[in-house]
């Protein structure tokens, strides 16, 4: 067998980049609806987003939900992985909790099931309320409770018909992007202790919830966190660059949050690593060593989920280390000129595992393509399909030599606002015509449908 016979096939969004209905039923604030309408320039001299556009109306999953899941189940999706807007069901963040709010999202969870489509709930997925912000973000050592109490408001609601839960996606790029570069929301740029304790108290959020998830939780719940990373791969497959590559991959020594370790080690080993914190010095806030608070953040998961889109190549510096290597001129890259390294899914997974032991969920993978309906009235994205292609082949390679992996989610399962890019980057399954809101099926969805029905054995 190559893939496991109850492996999950999905398609991922988040709350904020689709559902639009941005202030109605009683939806407070985020900060990316402050970021979007702020007028003022960003540290590069540019509007927040791009063409000055909003999470206002997007492609307005909140009243087109029930036909999106139909168009799902059509793509023959097992999955849907989608986040919850904290601010649409608590409008202060904390107390007063918005029943219409709630009741969209348990309307979703019934349409998923109804249409036979699993429920994988991410309860955090970068839109922290304003009001909380107002109070001091993630920098409010009340922050994990406040986070705490939101969770056990949608575990009551949720848990009776979902059994699939991630606590946060991305907490490095909300918090390198948002509070130390200042690029996006909150448009913050703290000092070295301010965010290593922003980071903290992010992760011991995380902890809180895993905590309610488990005692509160009427279904026996799954549990995990989608992370993304700085991750490397070898230009060969010789053992010294294999190993050059996963020492890039897992190194320790260094200031750079993108690495791994800053955020694995603690959520799972219990401890950052000591030659991080050490880079930092006295900058390094002496509640990063607090036993409680790691045994809190190390709650244990039952899934490792990671969202891998692509990787820098190293190669053997020949003394048991790795040097950085120099992409072949014109390699390829995607429409957001990433580059396409579909070996990341064979070499990232495997590398995760073997030090953290955690069965792994690829929870995000796919590629920005320039988009357009065809005069045929179609949307043929030929390099999405030989895009996906190329990553779950690497991703079934990984499975039939032993990597425990469960599932592969989609990026994304339809067109979204790409967050600062506002709506130039197309990375669907499902095209949407912003303007009029027309849905159509790509290509790439009824290959995928293809996949899913042969449980990846047509690669």
């Amino acid at each position: 067998m190559s893939f496991r016979k109850d492996f999950v096939w999905g398609a991922a969004t988040a709350a904020y980049q689709i559902e639009g209905a941005a202030y109605e039923d009683g939806r407070g604030e985020s900060v990316w609806d402050v970021h979007c309408h702020d007028t003022r320039k960003n540290p590069e001299g540019k509007q927040n987003i791009l063409d000055g556009e909003t999470g206002d109306v997007s492609c307005d999953f909140y009243h087109h939900y029930e036909e999106d899941i139909q168009r799902m189940k059509n793509m023959g999706l097992k999955a849907f992985r989608f986040s919850i807007s904290w601010s649409r069901v608590l409008p202060d963040g904390t107390g007063r909790v918005n029943e219409k709010g709630l009741q969209f999202y348990s309307d979703l969870v019934d349409a998923l099931l109804e249409a036979e489509i699993e429920p994988w709930v991410t309860l955090f997925h970068w839109d922290f309320p304003q009001q909380l912000q107002i109070r001091g973000g993630w920098q409010n050592p009340e922050s994990p409770e406040w986070f705490a109490e939101y969770t056990k408001v949608i575990v009551d609601r949720l848990s009776d018909r979902v059994s699939h839960w991630m606590t946060l996606n991305e907490p490095q790029c909300h918090l390198i992007i948002g509070h130390v570069q200042g690029s996006c929301a909150p448009k913050l740029r703290l000092t070295e202790p301010e965010y290593l304790l922003a980071i903290h108290n992010h992760l011991k959020a995380h902890g809180r919830a895993v905590q309610v998830i488990r005692k509160y939780a009427k279904k026996k719940p799954e549990i995990g966190v989608a992370f993304c990373f700085g991750s490397s791969v070898p230009v060969s497959d010789q053992p010294e660059d294999v190993k050059a590559a996963r020492i890039a991959t897992l190194r320790e020594d260094t200031k750079d949050l993108w690495a791994v370790s800053w955020w694995l080690d603690p959520v799972i080993l219990g401890h950052y690593p000591e030659k991080g914190m050490e880079a930092y010095g006295e900058n390094c806030p002496e509640e990063l060593r607090n036993p409680e608070d790691l045994k809190l953040i190390s709650e244990p998961l039952d899934f490792l989920g990671i969202n891998v889109y692509q990787s820098g190549r190293v190669v053997s510096d020949g003394q048991g280390g790795y040097r950085e290597a120099k992409n072949p001129c014109g390699a390829p890259v995607t429409a957001m000129k990433w580059q396409v390294t579909p070996e990341s899914l064979y070499y990232v997974p495997k590398f995760l595992q073997e030090k953290y032991k955690l069965p792994i969920v690829i929870t995000e993978n796919g590629l920005s393509c320039p988009d357009w309906v065809f005069l045929d009235g179609k949307v043929h994205d030929p390099m999405r399909i030989d895009f996906m292609h190329r990553y779950l082949s690497c991703l079934k390679k990984a499975a039939e030599e032993g990597t425990d992996i469960r599932g592969y989610f989609a990026w994304s399962a339809i067109d979204n606002m790409e967050w600062n890019n506002g709506y130039t980057e197309r990375f669907g399954l499902i095209y949407v015509d912003y303007t009029t809101q027309k849905r159509i099926l790509k290509d790439s969805a009824y290959w995928y449908r293809e996949v899913i029905e042969s449980n990846g054995e047509n690669l």
